[in-house]
């Protein structure tokens, strides 16, 4: 049988600013997979590379008074840096900057014109008279013209959530200058995403292509009807000049993609060999939900008609928040990968990560309480401290001496390993690493209930025999964890003196001869040490407000009491269940509002509206496991008939966080 070959990526950090720990979920996970296959004996090629061009990254190296190619280069290295940091190891790291990338992005300018695929019609753009140039629209700033907060973007306004376009805005500004834009045409290419629309659906409709909720979501855009898509800019832009064109420029997110192609240019046989239509190696993209419409719909639709290969597999996970809510530089919670580092092993970090990320777009958060209590009770404790007591009494008693025995707890162990294989492969790490725990407390109590400890001053043999087969169970258990954390798997082989297994040998682990030095593979967590993760910054001193007194003292209003008493059959009437989000949109007119398609195991999904929008992105929500009220009366708001109401804590507003009932099915009740 011949071996399956992947040509794997994370999505392209812009060259803008540092690694955060944001970044690291998806290519932590990334990582875990690839290494995954190659333990299971695949042929596997990881790259990635920066996203480099740009008005921001043009704008940012004028204001550090360097060219854009010196400022890519100082966060090229950074990054690269501190991927590697975080045992994260690709097989290639390039830069859309690159003549392969030019190259490759003319090659597929090319034939996406000679398809007939190219269009051309004026648009209206903002333009700052006093820099010269056209803006985008996080450029320019503004009131908000539905709740008039002012200092708000060109796109949407981040305290009521209502979205416009920048000529909607109140008092339009340019952040560069400062000048109120002006309107100005200019024509722009556009590639005809419309004329694709039916091979589009088939291709997300394919149960092997992407998430089927994120697919659904998706089929709102056909509902609407695709829009062409802008691939140019004007000048001055930092990127490729399009051939053929005076002052136009290919926009970031057309030669951005490219960027995986080109940069499989570095490794031995080029890019040819996973991206020519006829390829028979499998090409996966890992993302976050929030780029799931370029990837998925504009990125394939170019490939094809280019006649390149279309990945076979986009795999999208869900956004980090950190603490319960999305990371923030005033609150010290905007956490980059630099400063971990400076303080923590990232095998922490890995494994916490792996703990909570399951096959789909699940938001996951780092709540640093639970981060220590779970790297300290379930890494630390239940598989590091193993691992130390086993082989330290080893050493200690038999100088490492290693005696086969019986091999019931193996045999109980390893019955396991084949679910925990299909969740690596399903990029269900969380229920390989529940897997990999449950082998660690099977090994425990085999040690507990044996008790070699006292058994070799009786019988010393056996205790040797009870020994060697926990050390067994806890090579097993190494090999289950190198994907995962590699660096704890490594010291883990010096110890036993030899390398660690590889999943596809794990049938044939036994184990003869003598292990190595004996040491703690992995400290605990301690909690000063994790407090100084966040670093708030204090907000301003506000001079104190004049207020004018009053015309007649007001007698404080009583304070409220507790809820009044309910008995429990009041409660039981109340039907909890677990829901999925298998969609979810904006309802017109109501920013607070989110209709939401949820799967409660009925047959047929529920809508249901929610006044979340504030707390909430849809792409945030598809894919989450929510709690829902199942048998409230139907209710029609903004007459959307509405079948259900989601548990949440919180004052509102923004300041809501959906109840999480875990991974449990839909359907499930909740009591």
């Amino acid at each position: 049988m011949a071996t399956r070959r992947t040509f794997i990526t994370c999505a392209l950090p812009y060259a803008n600013g540092p690694i955060h720990l944001g970044h690291m979920v998806e290519h932590i996970q990334t990582d875990i997979y690839v290494r995954f296959l190659r333990s299971c004996g695949e042929d596997v090629t990881f790259v990635c590379a920066d996203d480099t061009h740009g008005t921001p990254i043009e704008l940012n190296a004028q204001k550090q008074g360097v060219t854009p190619e010196q400022f890519i280069a100082t966060w090229d290295r950074e990054h690269l840096r501190d991927f590697t940091g975080f045992d994260v190891k690709f097989d290639a790291w390039g830069s859309t900057n690159s003549p392969d990338n030019q190259r490759y992005a003319e090659d597929i300018y090319g034939k996406l014109k000679a398809a007939g695929t190219i269009k051309r019609r004026d648009v209206e753009a903002p333009y700052d008279p006093k820099a010269q140039r056209f803006l985008a629209d996080r450029f320019i700033k503004g009131t908000c013209p539905n709740c008039k907060e002012p200092d708000q973007y060109g796109d949407a306004c981040e305290k009521c959530g209502a979205t416009f376009t920048p000529k909607e805005l109140i008092d339009p500004r340019s952040v560069i200058s400062g000048e109120a834009p002006v309107w100005k045409k200019s024509e722009h290419l556009f590639f005809d995403l419309k004329s694709r629309e039916e091979w589009l659906k088939k291709k997300i409709s394919d149960p092997g292509f992407m998430h089927p909720g994120l697919a659904t979501q998706l089929g709102e855009f056909f509902k609407k009807g695709l829009a062409d898509w802008d691939i140019s800019r004007d000048g001055p832009y930092f990127g490729f000049a399009i051939p053929g064109e005076t002052n136009k420029f290919f926009y970031v997110w057309l030669d951005a993609p490219i960027g995986y192609i080109s940069t499989a240019e570095q490794v031995p046989g080029g890019a040819a060999q996973f991206w020519s239509r006829d390829s028979n190696a499998r090409v996966i993209h890992c993302i976050g939900k929030d780029i799931v419409y370029f990837h998925c719909l504009f990125w394939p639709a170019v490939l094809d008609v280019a006649g390149y290969k279309v990945p076979d597999h986009v795999h999208i996970h869900g956004h980090l928040t950190v603490e319960g809510a999305k990371m923030s530089k005033s609150r010290g919670t905007f956490i980059n990968a630099r400063p971990y580092l400076e303080l923590l092993d990232p095998s922490y970090l890995r494994f916490f990560y792996a703990s909570l990320l399951g096959p789909g777009p699940e938001d996951l958060d780092l709540d640093l309480k639970q981060f220590r209590e779970r790297v300290n009770g379930e890494l630390v404790n239940n598989l590091g401290n193993l691992a130390n007591r086993v082989l330290s009494i080893l050493s200690r008693e038999y100088g490492g001496e290693l005696k086969a025995g019986k091999d019931a707890l193996y045999t109980e162990c390893f019955a396991k390993v084949p679910a925990i294989r299909e969740a690596f492969e399903q990029w269900n790490f969380r229920e390989a690493v529940k897997g990999i725990l449950e082998i660690g407390t099977a090994a425990n109590l085999f040690i507990t209930r044996h008790e070699p400890w006292k058994l070799v001053k009786t019988d010393k043999a056996r205790a040797q025999e009870v020994l060697t087969e926990a050390a067994r169970v806890v090579l097993l258990i190494g090999t289950l964890l190198e994907p995962i954390v590699p660096r704890l798997a490594e010291k883990l082989s010096k110890q036993f003196g030899r390398p660690l297994f590889k999943f596809n040998e794990l049938d044939r682990l036994e184990l003869s001869g003598k292990i190595g030095e004996v040491a703690p593979l992995i400290n605990r967590l301690e909690a000063d040490v994790v407090a100084k993760l966040i670093q708030p910054t204090a907000p301003a001193a506000e001079a104190p407000k004049k207020v004018a007194a009053p015309a007649a003292e007001k007698k404080a209003d009583a304070p409220a009491g507790p809820p009044a008493e309910i008995e429990y059959d009041d409660f039981a009437k109340v039907a909890l269940k677990v829901g999925k989000v298998l969609a979810a949109e904006k309802v017109e007119k109501a920013d607070k509002l989110l209709k939401l398609s949820v799967d409660l195991g009925e047959g047929e999904p529920r809508t249901i509206v929610a006044g979340i929008a504030l707390a909430y992105t849809p792409e945030q929500l598809v894919g989450k496991n929510v709690v829902v009220v199942a048998n409230l009366k139907p209710k029609p708001l903004k007459g959307i008939p509405s079948k259900g109401m989601l548990l949440a804590a919180g004052p509102g507003g923004k300041d809501l966080t959906l109840v999480d009932p875990g991974p449990l099915p839909p359907g499930t009740a909740v009591k």
